[in-house]
Order: structure tokens, then C-alpha cells, then sequence
């Protein structure tokens, strides 16, 4: 009853008949695909508890270089389920990352970037960008010896960009290395800049989810030709399955920060050589591998430099797929872009193997 009269009494103040036309009309297509709508909510879902356990650490972590890894080890030892609430946070923000990243291919694989859903697939790959750059910015903040080479490495890489790379290093890093200095301009670039690109991204990428409907691969579409697709409600039918894989997911979060709660490791020792095997998070491994293989010199050219142009034109080429893929904006099949994406998926794994497995990786 009290849910009613609050509902009544939100009805006097606010029309809130479009939510419920929306809850009430809302279907979802079913198909042999439907499964990979799921990963979008629960990619959402992680984001929740990255913003829920981010603002608990932010009441005892101390952004500088005297203070940010002793603040992190008191939030670890001293602070009641401090570790466990540093532990999930870490945890989540990896498999954010992973779900992001299922998402974005099977986004890509059933071609649901396809017209009238190129600004859904362009604030999508935006979001994918701040999202790893959240991990980037996020992996310092302890400022433990992995954490301090790795970013020294990565800030070097984006160093290498033709013109704009030492200014865009200068401007990560806040002075010519990697100091505390580094630390206070990453807490504010994770804290503030960041939630607030990827808060104004994220309400225009689930408008145009919720504008436009879920797509159906075309495949499917010409399956059915001249028969409507089955579909479910939204509410409850696909809710309570999206809630059932975000308790799933909850549960594998809570295992991983509790049976392997994340390390904090050696404080940062500028003065002290970098440590065997030193590498990135694991999302950023197959770039780090790659640039690895290539020679120091192409022609004229600083081979590291090349390597970087290369991963960002794919990055770009990425972006513009639809606009590239005409046939299936025609809802036709387009093999030459499913080759492409299935190479995409395998260049990543294999990289990302190679990095840990091959030899000089430890």
C-alpha cells in the first residue's frame, strides 16, 4: 500500500505515464543471439558498484606521493572491511572491462551498429574508451612499484605520437616523469573528468538504446522474412533475467575480492630499476606485446611510433565501422567486416597469451 500512495503521489507531481507506457511496451526480440543482450545491463551493473565502492575509498585515500600508498594500506588494515571494499572495486573495474569488451564484439558481430544505430555504436566505443582509460588512470592511485612502471611505460607510449606525443606526455604526467605530482592529476582526472564524460556518453548511449529498440542481426531478420520475430516483455521476462545475471555476477565478484583480494605490493621507488617482467593491466598487454616485435627501425621511421599510428587508426577504423559497412546497412550479409572482427578478437587473445607465456614475459 505504500509504494501505492507513493506512486499516487508521484503521479500529482510528475507525469509519469511515459515510464509506464515504457515498462508496459517495452518487448525484447528473441532469437539465437538474445543472449548477448545481457551484457550491456551487467556491464552496467559493475559500473554501480565502481561508483558505490569508488566514493567509499575516496573518504580515506590521500592523493600525493607522500601519502597515497600509506592511505591505501590504512584503508587495507585499519578501515573495517576496507580491504574488502579496495578488493571489489579492483575486481570490478577488471570485469567491467571484460563485459565491455563481450559486449562491444557481439554488438559488432551481429552487426547491430548497422543504420539507424551509428550514434549508439559511436558513444559505445567512446564509452569503451573512457572506460579503459578509468583503468589507466586507476592503476597509479596506490602508488606501489607495478603501478608506477606501468604507467611510467604507458605515458611513454603515448609520448610517441608525431607532434602532439610529448605535450600529451607532459600533460598525463604533470611534469617530465612520472611523481606525485602524476598521482594528484590522475585522482582528479578518475574522480571528476572521467564520471563526468562518461555520465553525459552514458545517458545519450542508453537513450538511443531505449529510442531505438534492440536490434536484430540481419541474418535473423531474413530468416523471418515476412514473419514477426517472437518476442518477450520487458518487464517482468527480461528484467528478472537481467537481475538473475547480475546476481551471477555479483557472486563471481565476491568470490574472486574475497578468496584473492587484490595486493597492494612495494610502495613506489622512483630511484629503484624497474622489476622483471613488468607489464601493463591485461587489457592493455596485446598492444604492449606487439610494440615489442617490432623492430626499432622501420626505413625512416621509429618503429614504436608506427606501432602506435597503427593501433590508433584501427581504433579509428573501429569507430567508423558504420559508416564503412554499406551491405549491412542494406541488411545484407557483409563477410569482408565479420572477417575483420573475428581477426580482431583472435590478434587480441593471441597478443595477450603471448605477453604472459612467451619467453622474457616473467
Amino acid at each position: 500500500m505504500t509504494g501505492v500512495r507513493i506512486a499516487a503521489w508521484l503521479e500529482e507531481r510528475i507525469d509519469l505515464w511515459p515510464l509506464r507506457h515504457l515498462i508496459q511496451k517495452k518487448v525484447i526480440p528473441v532469437h539465437r543471439h538474445t543472449v548477448w543482450y545481457y551484457f550491456g545491463g551487467m556491464t552496467l551493473f559493475l559500473f554501480g558498484i565502481q561508483v558505490a565502492t569508488g566514493i567509499l575509498l575516496t573518504l580515506y585515500y590521500r592523493p600525493s606521493g607522500e601519502e597515497a600508498y600509506e592511505s591505501v594500506q590504512f584503508i587495507m588494515t585499519e578501515v573495517q572491511f576496507g580491504w574488502l571494499v579496495r578488493s571489489i572495486h579492483s575486481w570490478s573495474a577488471n570485469l567491467m572491462v571484460l563485459t565491455m569488451m563481450i559486449h562491444l564484439f557481439s554488438v559488432y558481430l551481429t552487426q547491430a551498429y548497422r543504420k539507424p544505430r551509428e550514434l549508439t555504436w559511436v558513444t559505445g566505443m567512446l564509452l569503451f574508451g573512457i572506460v579503459l582509460f578509468f583503468g589507466f588512470s586507476g592503476y597509479l592511485l596506490p602508488w606501489n612499484v607495478l603501478a608506477y612502471f606501468a604507467t611510467k611505460v604507458g605515458t611513454e607510449i603515448a609520448g610517441q605520437f608525431p607532434l602532439v606525443g610529448p605535450v600529451l606526455m607532459r600533460l598525463l604526467r604533470g611534469s617530465d616523469e612520472v611523481t606525485g605530482a602524476t598521482v594528484s592529476r590522475f585522482y582528479g582526472m578518475h574522480i571528476a573528468i572521467l564520471p563526468a564524460l562518461i555520465t553525459m556518453i552514458l545517458g545519450l548511449h542508453l537513450f538511443l538504446v531505449q529510442k531505438q529498440g534492440m536490434s536484430v542481426p540481419p541474418a535473423v531478420e531474413r530468416s523471418h522474412a515476412g514473419r514477426p520475430l517472437p518476442t518477450m516483455p520487458f518487464f517482468p521476462n527480461f528484467l528478472l533475467r537481467d537481475l538473475f545475471g547480475w546476481f551471477v555476477t555479483l557472486g563471481v565478484l565476491a568470490a574472486l575480492a574475497a578468496l584473492s583480494p587484490w595486493e597492494l605490493g612495494q610502495k613506489a621507488d622512483p630511484f629503484a630499476p624497474a622489476p622483471a617482467g613488468i607489464r601493463p593491466e591485461w587489457y592493455f598487454v596485446f598492444m604492449f606485446q606487439s610494440l615489442k616485435y617490432i623492430p626499432a627501425k622501420i626505413g625512416p621511421f621509429e618503429g614504436e611510433v608506427l606501432g602506435v599510428l597503427g593501433f590508433s587508426l584501427g581504433g579509428l577504423l573501429l569507430l567508423l565501422v558504420p559508416f564503412l559497412d554499406k551491405k549491412s546497412a542494406l541488411g545484407e550479409p557483409s563477410p569482408l567486416f565479420r572477417s575483420i572482427g573475428i581477426g580482431i578478437i583472435a590478434y587480441i587473445v593471441i597478443f595477450t597469451v603471448l605477453g604472459y607465456v612467451a619467453p622474457g614475459a616473467k
